[in-house]
């Protein structure tokens, strides 16, 4: 949920508001007519998504903003309304706003309501309008409000209902015939390598499988066979994909590692006839894959070779994780993609957590509860949701990028990025030497996350970090305002609209000592910069690369500093000014999802309009100009 921190002057703050393009999380109404009826749908879509904004009061024409001139009477009327219709159930399902929530603030003699909108919790989705949620339950993306198909009604219900696990479901006529006798066999070795002495061990094959929750009988109807945990765990391919189980189970590792684009695959794991597909012999046949490619650094413990690493638990907690909470009743893909750069994990179904739960930990809902307790059951599978922080920890120890987590609709799908990208780029090295005189190693891993970012990307917020950092949201903040104190970062904006970027001016940062704490986060951060006289020699070194890099920065910053100056009533660019937006943003090779971030603009229009005409325009060229859908495709300016 978004916060005002400062109530002492809204000016600038609305302002920032005004000059943000209306987005995922931010929403304008008009309201000079009266309360106006999209507002329920705009609360629905944000309840059902990650939260957002209404900002009551503001009115479009013609691509611009004005304010509407709303009389005390109107703005006490309409909080009337509102919270009359809020608690009322044939107008909007549940109310998830306190008093605290909704602001009247006043702006250059306007007045305007802002609503704060959380995310809904797993059990109060689906959040709907009227009494009927089929028709009148919507989410958001960037296009705006968009209304639910019923099939994702139902499976937001379904998510809801803890107490009935989808995976715990009773198949109809299902026999051991139907289970792959090798992969349970193989899951027993496991099982006495983790716990040897457990009386489950003795149990013969259905005792056990009713043990882990692959078989069981519901004490209501007596009904009792084998779970769709159990199917997917260890069945039989068509056994599992048959109607009654899964249809559409196809789980499927996909390998591109060859230098040859032409090469579609170095290597691929799916379903070929020749093995049983079922979640255990995947998991089996791919986790050595994806761990085949990670460093294994000599180390020993107890003079016994240690040879995982936390890289190595962090792929392996990822691959887990993409078993256990998938949605299997969706006609999606299940894929893990291998790449030279980095891994992909894309699985059907919507996060059942908020994003920011899900970097902060120890919130932890699991969708497939009979399958964790299966992975758990030999050694592989956390409980109470340490496994984002082991896969954090694996990454931040090998000095990569963070991992990233993205959620995408229709249909649904949850991705997770785990880049094997070194935490600074080339450009953000040369950077950081020639600005600070630092190096890969002078800060803390978060306090180094965020200078990468600002060097690659212009700036940051401390909605952007929430994703590249494992830290709640108040630390970040807390983090982002001793670095602007010690001039490694300066602010500009304000509210939502804040803003950090590298100080224009170089500064000498040699033993510069930063001493974080906040909630739950206390660490010492102690630059480590190498001498002057290696300073220099860095700053030699790096002059020419340097140049680029801020020739390009200042090319980013300045279309940035136009959009931000811009007048407050304007909505958005000319397709112009977009275009020349996204050329400054390519002055170093950048992915189409960093342009879509970084210009605010729907994905879509970005990807089917402007792109394909910068690119007929020979504006912008690609990485891969013979592979233009490849899954690593970056563009940057001709030169």
């Amino acid at each position: 949920m978004i916060e005002v921190r400062n109530k002492n002057d809204f000016n600038e703050y609305i302002e920032s508001l005004l000059v943000n393009y209306e987005s995922d999380d931010l929403e304008f109404k008009s309201a000079a007519g009266g309360f106006p009826g999209t507002f329920w749908d705009t609360y629905s879509a944000f309840a059902n998504s990650e939260g957002g904004m209404i900002v009551l009061g503001v009115a479009e024409k013609k691509n611009y903003f004005y304010l509407d001139d709303l009389t005390e009477e109107q703005i006490l009327k309409y909080q009337k309304d509102f919270w009359n219709n809020v608690n009322n159930k044939s107008t909007i399902s549940c109310n998830l706003l306190t008093s605290k929530d909704v602001e009247v603030v006043e702006y250059k003699n306007h007045r305007i309501i802002i609503f704060h909108i959380p995310r809904a919790s797993r059990e109060l989705r689906p959040v709907y309008r009227t009494a009927n949620p089929f028709g009148n339950t919507f989410k958001r993306n960037f296009e705006g409000d968009y209304r639910c198909t019923d099939a994702e009604v139902r499976r937001m219900f379904a998510d809801a209902d803890e107490s009935h696990p989808i995976d715990g479901r009773i198949l109809r006529n299902y026999t051991m015939e139907d289970i792959d006798k090798e992969a349970l066999n193989r899951y027993r070795q496991l099982f006495k390598l983790s716990s040897p002495d457990h009386p489950w061990l003795a149990l013969e094959d259905v005792e056990l499988l009713r043990m882990i929750g692959g078989y069981r009988k519901d004490r209501q109807s007596g009904e009792e066979g084998f779970t769709v945990a159990g199917l997917l765990m260890f069945g039989k391919t068509l056994s599992i994909t048959d109607e009654e189980c899964c249809p559409y189970f196809f789980p499927d590792y996909q390998e591109r590692l060859a230098e040859d684009e032409d090469v579609r695959w170095s290597n691929r794991i799916c379903y070929d006839g020749t093995w049983e597909a079922n979640l255990f012999n995947f998991y089996q046949r791919v986790l050595p894959r994806l761990q085949s490619v990670l460093p294994k650094p000599f180390q020993l413990n107890n003079n016994i070779r240690i040879e995982e690493t936390p890289a190595h638990i962090a792929i392996r907690e990822a691959l887990i994780n993409f078993c256990i909470h998938a949605d299997y009743s969706i006609n999606a893909s299940m894929v893990v993609r291998h790449q030279r750069d980095g891994f992909i994990f894309s699985n059907p179904g919507t996060m059942l957590v908020s994003k920011e739960q899900y970097y902060t930990g120890g919130d932890s809902v699991c969708r497939n509860k009979y399958l964790q307790k299966m992975f758990s059951m030999i050694g592989v599978a956390e409980k109470a949701g340490s496994g984002t922080d082991k896969i954090m920890k694996g990454w931040r120890d090998a000095n990569w990028r963070s991992p990233k987590i993205e959620e995408q609709l229709q249909p649904d799908k949850v991705v997770l990025i785990m880049p094997m990208e070194s935490l600074l780029s080339e450009k953000a090295k040369a950077t950081l030497a020639n600005k600070f005189g630092i190096t890969a190693n002078s800060f803390d891993h978060n306090v180094m996350s965020v200078l990468a970012l600002a060097c690659d990307e212009g700036d940051v917020t401390n909605e952007r970090l929430r994703y590249v950092l494992n830290m709640h949201k108040s630390a970040i903040s807390e983090l982002l305002k001793l670095m602007v104190k010690k001039d490694l970062l300066e602010a500009y904006g304000y509210g939502r609209g804040m803003r950090y970027r590298l100080p224009a001016k170089n500064t000498n940062v040699f033993g510069l000592d930063l001493s974080i704490s906040g909630d739950n986060t206390k660490y010492q951060v102690t630059s480590c910069a190498n001498n002057s006289a290696s300073y220099s020699a860095s700053l030699e070194a790096n002059n020419a690369s340097n140049s680029a890099s801020s020739e390009a920065n200042s090319a980013s910053n300045s279309a940035s500093s136009k959009a931000n100056s811009a007048s407050p009533k304007k909505k958005r660019m000319s397709k112009e000014e977009l275009k020349a937006l996204i050329i400054s943003i390519c002055a170093d090779w950048v992915s189409i999802d960093d342009i879509v971030e970084r210009t605010g603009k729907s994905s879509s229009y970005i990807r089917n309009s402007l792109m394909p005409l910068l690119l007929a325009e020979k504006s912008i060229v690609m990485m891969y100009p013979g592979a233009p859908r490849n899954p690593n495709q970056k563009y940057r300016v001709k030169e």
